[in-house]
């Protein structure tokens, strides 16, 4: 049998400060360099060698790639997919010790120094000193994660495992997901090519602590879901001289945001776990300079976690709560008129983007408000919630006949929830883990939705009612720069599960692994997960036989 090239702990930790020491923040050089690295470091293994085809590169946008890696077993149809992500989030906070952030050996011996360590907060100290902690930008998010599945495809290969693996690592996990949903559609073709069977779809995210002292792992039967409501609220202007002649839109979002933040009715609880509460994300105005005409444009991002809901209920929901701001607006807007005894400028109306997308067509037709929505969409300064947000401004401004208003969209990015607790094979592969990680006089305790958002969003997708067209109809810049493949989500069927390294402080200076788990563990207890399913597919085959 061939020598395992990540096969210690030793060479394990070694492949991951490597895989670390590729910069690879997300939207920067290093991310769109890194995908070729790996397969380039994937076609050192005998296997890839033998079956160069197995092993590709595809497009997921803006110069980046993801990678997909198959090993198929000649007479196996069942097969797990592996996904980890490698962008990272960026390093300003590292400070004097940024130029280390990549290089996760030199970076935790310079934290050792007495200068370095007494800045450390508490914990992180004593984590520290322990010599079983390894610190550095992507060490547990999440690049040990891909590291374990590049272990797991080689030990596969080499030992000729009687079920199929796909490793699939994408970029932008951080940011829109784009990695990912590119993804989608490349599995399907790969499952259709190679008459595959999904049997797992197997994430590798950090386990994350629950408190600073907490050192149990956990596994992930599922992943919450994040969508981004948001609003552009369109007053009167006016000078300031004469505020009652006009309405400023920072009045108006005032309410919507009051109501929004920390709104409970936007909360979620599902098998005894609850979405934290809503807030705003961003709020502003839109006049790109001071003058002393009122601000008349304003917009607001809001951020809603789910466990269940569709982005039809969401929106539903979104309605609801600003109907009832509006309400609260006008009802005071008309004290203040009362007041001053002046009539006003009117109520504030509250219309959907796809609304407002109708009765724009209707008067200035298909031709003109394709061309507003591209001088948004074309600003190559703008993301595309800046983008969302820009086009019902442009077509706002064309339409002030609504004014005053509160038009209702929604912003990128979207990630279903989903959830596989109650899935047989997701049950059975969480006791093991258990058991597993009492061999390490450890604990593993399961969490049913990870909390941290991830990737698992796009696959084993159901939304029986189409609620997902409501969020496809109120998404501006949906189809343009942004798009989910939900139809080919839907055909990616197979339970969900996140069993990886634990970590501290993710997207921290003091970003950290845990030695023993990364190293020494978690290899035996993926093995040991993978192996038990192709034990229980030889077994039922024995007994069909």
């Amino acid at each position: 049998m061939d020598e395992l090239r990540w096969g210690t702990p030793s060479t394990l930790r070694s492949l991951l400060c490597e895989l670390v020491s590729w910069d690879s923040r997300t939207l920067t050089k290093g991310e769109r360099t890194f995908a070729p690295k790996v397969a380039e470091k994937l076609k050192g293994l005998e296997y890839f060698r033998d079956n160069p085809s197995h092993l590709e590169l595809h497009d997921a946008g803006l110069g980046r790639q993801l990678v997909t890696a198959l090993y198929k077993h000649p007479e196996a149809t069942e097969t797990i997919v592996l996904i980890s992500h490698f962008d990272t989030v960026w390093t300003e906070e590292y400070g004097v010790l940024e130029p280390l952030a990549f290089h996760p050996e030199e970076l935790t011996k310079k934290l050792m120094e007495p200068g370095f360590k007494k800045d450390l907060p508490e914990a992180a100290r004593i984590d520290l000193e322990t010599g079983n902690y390894l610190f550095g930008r992507g060490t547990m998010d999440m690049k040990m994660g891909l590291a374990l599945h590049m272990q797991l495809i080689e030990k596969a290969s080499v030992e000729n495992w009687p079920i199929n693996l796909i490793l699939t690592t994408v970029p932008d996990e951080e940011v829109n997901s784009a990695g990912m949903r590119a993804a989608v559609t490349e599995l399907v073709r790969l499952r259709e090519e190679h008459n595959l069977t999904f049997k797992l779809f197997l994430n590798s995210e950090p386990s994350f602590s629950q408190n600073p002292t907490d050192i149990k792992e956990y596994v992930y039967s599922g992943t919450i879901g994040k969508i981004m409501p948001a609003a552009l609220f369109y007053g009167k202007e006016t000078h300031v001289g004469e505020p009652m002649k006009g309405m400023t839109a920072n009045y108006i979002a005032s309410y919507l945001t009051q109501r929004m933040e920390w709104n409970e009715l936007f909360r979620e609880t599902d098998l005894g776990e609850s979405t934290p509460l809503p807030v705003s994300l961003q709020q502003k105005d839109l006049k790109l300079q001071y003058s002393t005409q009122t601000p008349y444009r304003a917009v607001a991002l809001y951020n809603v976690f789910l466990l269940k809901r569709t982005a039809a209920e969401v929106m539903d929901l979104f309605e609801q709560v600003a109907t009832e701001a509006m309400a609260a607006c006008n009802e005071s807007y008309k004290a203040i008129c009362d007041r001053e005894q002046v009539q006003g400028v009117g109520d504030v109306k509250v219309l959907r983007y796809e609304q407002l997308l109708e009765h724009a067509i209707q008067k200035l037709g298909c031709a003109e408000v394709e061309r507003w929505k591209q001088e948004a969409l074309q600003n190559d300064e703008w993301d595309d919630r800046e983008k969302s947000l820009r086009i019902v401004d442009n077509l706002m401004i064309q339409c002030q006949e609504l004014a005053p208003a509160t038009v209702l969209l929604y912003a990128p990015p979207y990630y279903p929830a989903i959830n596989s607790s109650n899935d047989p094979l997701v049950t059975e592969s969480i006791e093991l883990m258990k058991k597993m990680a009492q061999t390490f006089n450890n604990t593993v305790e399961q969490i049913h939705y990870f909390n941290g958002i991830c990737d698992l969003s796009y696959v084993n997708f159901e939304d029986d009612a189409n609620g997902w067209t409501a969020f496809e109809s109120n998404t501006p810049v949906w189809g343009d720069t942004y798009s989910i493949p939900f139809a080919e989500m839907a055909q990616l069927k197979a339970p969900v599960l996140n069993v990886g390294p634990f970590g501290k402080d993710a997207h921290q200076r003091t970003e950290r692994l845990h030695v023993d788990s990364a190293f020494v563990e978690m290899p035996v207890m993926l093995d040991m997960l993978i192996k038990n399913m192709f034990v229980m597919n030889e077994n039922q085959l024995a007994m069909t036989d």
